[in-house]
Protein backbone atom coordinates (compact mmCIF):
# COMPACT_ATOMS: atom_id res chain seq x y z
CA UNK A 1 0.00 0.00 0.00
CA UNK A 2 2.97 2.71 0.48
CA UNK A 3 4.25 1.86 -2.39
CA UNK A 4 1.37 2.72 -4.46
CA UNK A 5 0.71 5.78 -2.53
CA UNK A 6 4.36 6.70 -2.97
CA UNK A 7 3.78 6.12 -6.73
CA UNK A 8 0.70 8.15 -7.32
CA UNK A 9 2.10 10.92 -5.17
CA UNK A 10 5.23 10.69 -7.62
CA UNK A 11 2.43 11.11 -10.89
CA UNK A 12 0.90 14.31 -8.71
CA UNK A 13 3.98 15.87 -8.20
CA UNK A 14 4.37 16.51 -11.77
CA UNK A 15 0.54 17.29 -12.38
CA UNK A 16 1.43 20.36 -9.62
CA UNK A 17 4.94 21.59 -11.07
CA UNK A 18 3.11 21.45 -14.62
CA UNK A 19 0.11 23.23 -13.09
CA UNK A 20 2.96 25.74 -11.59
CA UNK A 21 4.22 26.06 -15.40
CA UNK A 22 0.84 27.04 -16.96
CA UNK A 23 -0.21 29.54 -13.89
CA UNK A 24 1.67 31.92 -15.44
CA UNK A 25 3.19 32.59 -11.68
CA UNK A 26 -0.29 32.05 -9.70
CA UNK A 27 -2.10 34.72 -11.39
CA UNK A 28 -4.09 31.98 -13.53
CA UNK A 29 -6.88 30.61 -11.39
CA UNK A 30 -7.28 26.67 -12.67
CA UNK A 31 -3.72 25.78 -13.08
CA UNK A 32 -3.13 27.90 -9.87
CA UNK A 33 -5.98 25.73 -7.99
CA UNK A 34 -4.71 22.34 -9.55
CA UNK A 35 -1.15 23.49 -8.25
CA UNK A 36 -2.43 23.66 -5.04
CA UNK A 37 -4.66 20.54 -5.21
CA UNK A 38 -1.76 18.60 -6.92
CA UNK A 39 0.70 20.14 -4.34
CA UNK A 40 -1.38 18.44 -1.43
CA UNK A 41 -2.15 15.31 -2.56
CA UNK A 42 1.26 14.87 -3.37
CA UNK A 43 2.93 15.91 -0.20
CA UNK A 44 0.39 14.01 1.79
CA UNK A 45 1.02 10.70 -0.52
CA UNK A 46 4.89 11.55 0.58
CA UNK A 47 4.25 11.64 3.87
CA UNK A 48 2.22 8.83 4.12
CA UNK A 49 4.42 7.03 2.12
CA UNK A 50 7.80 7.87 4.68
CA UNK A 51 5.39 6.02 7.38
CA UNK A 52 7.41 2.93 5.72
CA UNK A 53 9.49 3.81 2.97
CA UNK A 54 13.05 5.41 4.13
CA UNK A 55 13.16 8.62 3.22
CA UNK A 56 15.50 9.35 0.86
CA UNK A 57 14.37 5.77 -0.93
CA UNK A 58 10.53 7.52 -0.82
CA UNK A 59 12.29 11.09 -2.04
CA UNK A 60 14.51 9.82 -4.59
CA UNK A 61 11.52 7.85 -6.19
CA UNK A 62 9.17 10.40 -6.01
CA UNK A 63 11.46 13.22 -7.58
CA UNK A 64 12.05 10.69 -10.35
CA UNK A 65 9.09 9.82 -11.05
CA UNK A 66 7.28 13.50 -10.99
CA UNK A 67 10.59 14.33 -13.04
CA UNK A 68 10.51 12.25 -15.88
CA UNK A 69 6.66 12.68 -16.14
CA UNK A 70 7.11 16.41 -16.39
CA UNK A 71 9.96 16.01 -18.77
CA UNK A 72 7.88 13.69 -20.77
CA UNK A 73 4.53 15.69 -20.92
CA UNK A 74 6.84 18.73 -21.99
CA UNK A 75 7.99 17.66 -24.85
CA UNK A 76 5.03 15.76 -25.48
CA UNK A 77 3.59 18.66 -26.00
CA UNK A 78 6.48 20.93 -27.32
CA UNK A 79 6.82 23.03 -24.71
CA UNK A 80 10.19 21.21 -24.57
CA UNK A 81 12.22 19.50 -27.33
CA UNK A 82 12.38 16.04 -28.39
CA UNK A 83 15.74 14.60 -27.87
CA UNK A 84 16.96 10.84 -27.90
CA UNK A 85 19.48 11.81 -25.47
CA UNK A 86 16.99 13.18 -23.07
CA UNK A 87 15.15 9.71 -23.26
CA UNK A 88 17.69 7.82 -22.53
CA UNK A 89 18.46 10.05 -19.67
CA UNK A 90 14.56 9.60 -18.70
CA UNK A 91 14.81 5.82 -19.17
CA UNK A 92 17.80 5.89 -16.61
CA UNK A 93 15.96 7.91 -13.96
CA UNK A 94 13.08 5.30 -14.49
CA UNK A 95 15.56 2.29 -13.82
CA UNK A 96 17.35 3.61 -11.39
CA UNK A 97 13.44 4.30 -9.28
CA UNK A 98 13.06 0.69 -10.31
CA UNK A 99 16.02 -0.42 -8.91
CA UNK A 100 15.57 1.38 -5.66
CA UNK A 101 12.08 -0.45 -4.98
CA UNK A 102 13.95 -3.83 -6.29
CA UNK A 103 16.62 -3.06 -3.14
CA UNK A 104 14.25 -1.63 -0.34
CA UNK A 105 13.10 -3.72 2.30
Amino acid sequence: MYWAVLIISGVFEAVWAIALGMSDGLSKLVPSIVFFAGLLVSMGGLAYAMKEIPIGTAYAIWVGIGAALAVIYSMATGQEAFSVLKMVFILGLVGCVIGLKAVSH
